[in-house]
């Protein structure tokens, strides 16, 4: 695994410190976790923010609601 030097705050470095309280073998084991957990949070918020802009452009443009409305014409039945 590759390894990387950063700079912590106090506070990180005291809940670190409490690694295996938390349930993990070490520290980088939490770190982990941590950092694999915010990917999936950005990633969530950039996918809902794409469904924001899709959401709006849909709702601005009449020939795309028409195109989607004629397209699902027998498809619900």
């Amino acid at each position: 695994m590759a390894q990387a030097k950063f700079t912590l705050e106090q506070s990180h470095i005291d809940f670190l410190a409490q690694f295996k309280v938390r349930g993990f073998k070490d520290k980088s084991a939490l770190v982990r976790l941590a950092l694999d957990r915010l990917a999936q949070e950005l990633e969530r918020e950039e996918l809902a923010h794409s469904a924001d802009l899709y959401a709006e452009l849909y709702a601005e443009d009449r020939d795309l609601q028409q195109l989607t409305d004629a397209a699902c014409v027998g498809w619900l039945q």
